[in-house]
């Protein structure tokens, strides 16, 4: 087994160190209701989520599988990357985007809740714009490299 460097190994240490700090601060309150509140969501991430993101992917390459194996690869990517984006972005910012935090961020910040949906949109639209502009170069950088037939 190859050991990491001792940069590595003291980088690593700190990271367990401040995990092992962050637990004991979370773990000093309601220890019960975080470990239940940590049980429970890996429990709905194994059991609900997971499933769900394996059942889009396989609809995605079903979508995509008229084009054979090849492209249906490249296409794959490109929707899975841009889609996994939007959705963590629809995790962390939810009680804004659907409205339901609105008054308590306006009451915590003075500043107007509007607007969270449309910009989650426009993010939404834009990364998936991204992709679709970057997989033509990504299929005609491929093409080039793979030999041809003729030589």
């Amino acid at each position: 087994m190859k050991l990491g460097s001792p940069f590595q190994l003291v980088l690593l240490m700190c990271s367990f160190a401040l995990a092992a700090y962050a637990g004991v601060r979370l773990l000093a309150g309601d220890w019960f209701l975080v470990c239940v509140w940590f049980a429970g969501a890996a429990l709905v991430h194994d059991l609900v989520l997971l499933p769900l993101y394996g059942a889009v992917d396989r609809a995605v390459l079903g979508a995509l599988g008229a084009m054979g194996e090849g492209g249906r690869r490249a296409w794959a990517g490109h929707v899975r990357v841009p889609a996994m984006l939007s959705g963590l972005l629809l995790l962390v910012w939810f009680p804004m985007i659907s409205g339901s935090a609105a008054r308590h961020y306006t009451s915590a910040t003075t500043l107007s809740a509007d607007g969270f949906l449309g910009r989650w949109l426009l993010i939404t639209a834009a990364l998936f714009a991204c992709s679709a502009l970057l997989l033509p170069v990504r299929l005609r950088r491929a093409a080039k490299q793979r030999p041809s037939a003729d030589h």
